[in-house]
């Protein structure tokens, strides 16, 4: 097996897709999870892509004797918070060992970071090489289910303004950041403005944020209250067309905010992996993104 960093091209980023649908596939196949994009989508190839140009030491690929992709890692640094955006290896070439060096490539990349994040699986192994890697694991929780008529009556209007977002928004956003995680995301919001709907509010209560995609999945959502983050979070579910599939994952019992708010919606709740953390406790009022953490 061979460790390489990930190229900046379509082939690489494509190679980490396929070998996170093999690897991961058969967690997201349990009934009702949400289902990996498929080979090829524009929206996966960014983000690999801009990973691989954003933190070029943090982001691996291991290929076997043949060339070909059996496992990947993905990880960023935020001033100062290291986060695991992508961890999988190929069921073929687990138990070998693989898995262990490319996690350990990836946090060497995050040594003299003070903070840590990874957005895991319910995978006991993976849970279980966090630990060893001296995380704290959070049992985690997700919110899904349609949005219908229903669910836009049960729920009622945000209680203040909620206004679209832009890139000018970003000083705002890296400062909310700054406070709710440690870090800003800094350029990683360039790419989550292209790809997903942003909704802000900011006003004498304070200020947050809140991404939502038309897959109905909240990406990321950081408020400087519980108030701004119910706010938010009730405006991207009502932005939500019918017939959505809505997807609020990684939810920490500090985020019954956001429990609170989908259980009104009708929304189901379920348990989903872990948030696990080093060098910090839960971010809140706070949703990560299991990419950009």
């Amino acid at each position: 097996m061979i460790l390489r960093p990930l190229r900046d091209t379509d082939e690489d980023a494509e190679a980490v897709h396929r070998v996170a649908r093999a690897a991961l596939g058969p967690w997201r196949a349990l009934p009702g999870s949400p289902e990996l994009p498929g080979p090829g989508d524009p929206r996966v190839l960014a983000r690999n892509r801009h990973l691989a140009r954003t933190d070029p030491g943090g982001c691996w690929l291991a290929v076997d004797d043949a060339g070909t992709p059996v496992g990947t890692a993905l990880s960023t640094r935020r001033e100062g918070t290291w986060g695991l955006a992508l961890f999988a290896v190929l069921p073929r070439a687990q138990g070998r060992g693989l898995g262990r060096e490319l996690l350990a490539a990836a946090l060497a990349y995050g040594r003299g970071c003070l903070r840590g994040i990874i957005c895991g699986s319910p995978d006991p192994r993976a849970a279980a090489a966090y630990r060893r890697a001296g995380f704290t694991l959070h049992p985690a929780m997700a919110l899904r289910g349609t949005v219908d008529a229903a669910l836009k009556e049960r729920l009622p209007p945000p209680d203040g303004a909620v206004h679209e977002g832009v890139a000018r928004h970003q000083d705002l956003m890296d400062s909310v950041d700054r406070r709710t995680r440690g870090g800003a995301h800094g350029p990683d919001h360039g790419l989550l403005l292209g790809q997903r709907r942003l909704f802000v509010a900011d006003d004498l209560a304070g200020s947050g944020y809140a991404y939502v995609g038309d897959d109905g999945r909240v990406e990321l959502l950081a408020a400087t209250s519980r108030r701004l983050a119910r706010r938010l979070l009730t405006a991207a579910l009502l932005s939500l067309p019918a017939g959505t599939r809505a997807y609020v994952p990684h939810l920490t019992a500090e985020q019954e905010w956001a429990v609170d708010v989908g259980l009104e919606a009708g929304l189901e709740l379920v348990n989903e992996g872990y948030v696990c953390l080093r060098g910090m406790r839960p971010p809140a009022p706070y949703v990560p993104s299991g990419t950009f953490l």
